[in-house]
């Protein structure tokens, strides 16, 4: 996510303590504090003082808590970005391009080159591949080039003080605060995207204290400015969340004329059975037998590009719950180490649909007696499955995708 281009950073904060916090991103929202008005302030430094008191009983320092907190401020920016939702959904192509393109990929295999002894000492000690290390280097902070520049214990503080997830930063504002009682950097240095992601790899105060390694042996986890500690924790992380050193990602593959797309619902089935059913790679070769289990993962419907996803799909997903991130980390790996581009393209003529778009198909479906779950505007597994059953009545090629032709025969402007 893009965090705001300013920065803000307490005078408080630069002159106290000196060591490191960080914490991650989500959605969206108003103010929960005006710092027109005199009640909101107060209110605010109440929630401050019940902060610190939960970071000292977490066993936080009462110098570090108190010294730390004097110096936040209530950041309305903040709470702005946590409760703003994208009006329109990206769609697969939008995504993907953005983020591998040949200015990426060319600067990743640059970095391959230059990085190489740091990197195979990575992979030595995490089994994770070095392409698959810069591909999360280069979707997380464009290899180095923007960290943030928002300050994390604000940030942090602010979103634990508005009650949408309240406990959920209250605990990486804790990790935080023990991130720079750790010595690993100071408050006025901890800056991240405006939830508090931080460093070279993004990660979230919690993440940081259970993965972050030291990987310069200099006794301390510095993930902004020491590029070994960054790319030793990422694939620390990686090793931890279950990276299977034997297999890669998964692959691109072409199914065959036909092809029964309800089968692309998450289910994992052997390699044999995919080949079986008549699936190939992108050079019309069987997929391989191989004694693995794989999904099949369609993000752009019947005219876009399939995949068979493997393990280290999940695990990627592991650190963002997202299959259009867990895609791009793949091929931007697959690219870095030499590979081509995609066999089939994804197509940019698709509509990119709103919130209130989808609520409307899924409310054009429910009328019509394709069962798709309250309208909420998700494109879940009910509403793909009530496309698909649509489609199929349709005799349009069930993929449980939104295309143009779909919103056409549903009445549904794009």
């Amino acid at each position: 996510m893009s965090p705001p281009r300013r920065t803000c950073r307490h005078n408080t904060l630069r002159r106290n303590l000196a060591t490191g916090l960080g914490v991650a991103a989500l959605l969206s929202a108003a103010p929960a504090f005006a710092e027109t008005s005199a009640d909101a302030g107060a209110e605010f430094q109440q929630c401050i003082e019940r902060l610190k008191t939960r970071a000292i009983r977490d066993g936080v320092s009462e110098q570090t808590a108190t010294t730390v907190l004097a110096g936040v401020e209530h950041l309305d920016r903040v709470i702005e970005l946590d409760r703003r939702q994208p009006e329109f959904t990206t769609t697969f192509a939008d995504y993907l391009n953005r983020r591998v393109n040949e200015a990426r990929i060319s600067k990743g295999r640059e970095l391959l080159r230059e990085h190489r002894d740091l990197l195979k000492r990575v992979t030595a000690e995490s089994g994770v591949p070095p392409a698959y290390l810069l591909a999360f280097w280069g979707l997380e902070t464009n290899f180095g080039s923007y960290f943030g520049k928002m300050s994390v214990p604000s940030s942090l503080a602010t979103l634990a003080c508005d009650a949408r997830r309240s406990e959920f930063f209250t605990q990486q504002l804790v990790a935080a605060l023990r991130i720079i009682e750790e010595g690993s950097i100071s408050p006025d240095q901890m800056e991240g995207s405006w939830a508090g992601a931080m460093g070279h790899v993004q990660f979230m105060p919690t993440v940081f204290l259970r993965h972050a390694v030291d990987g310069d042996n200099d006794g301390r986890r510095d993930l902004w400015n020491s590029l070994p500690d960054a790319l030793m924790s990422a694939g620390n992380f990686l090793k931890d969340l279950g990276w299977n050193e034997e297999y890669r990602w998964g692959r691109e593959v072409v199914l065959p004329d036909g092809f029964n797309y309800a089968l692309a619902d998450g289910r994992r089935l052997p390699l044999e059975e995919w080949r079986a059913l008549g699936i190939t790679d992108v050079f019309g070769h069987p997929v391989a037998s191989a004694p693995i289990k794989a999904a099949l993962v369609v993000p752009a419907g019947h005219r876009g590009p399939a995949f068979l996803a493997y393990h280290n799909f999940n695990v990627i997903m592991g650190w963002n719950r997202s299959e259009f991130y867990a895609i791009a980390v793949g091929h931007l790996a697959d690219r870095i180490a030499g590979a081509s581009g995609l066999h089939n393209p994804p197509p940019t003529d698709v509509p990119a649909l709103s919130r209130d778009q989808i609520m409307t198909l899924q409310q054009a479906l429910n009328d019509r007696g394709f069962v798709s779950g309250n309208p909420d505007g998700i494109m879940g597994p009910a509403t793909r499955s009530a496309i698909r059953a649509f489609q199929a009545s349709e005799q349009m090629t069930a993929d449980g995708y939104p295309g143009q032709e779909l919103l056409t025969r549903l009445g549904i402007g794009s």
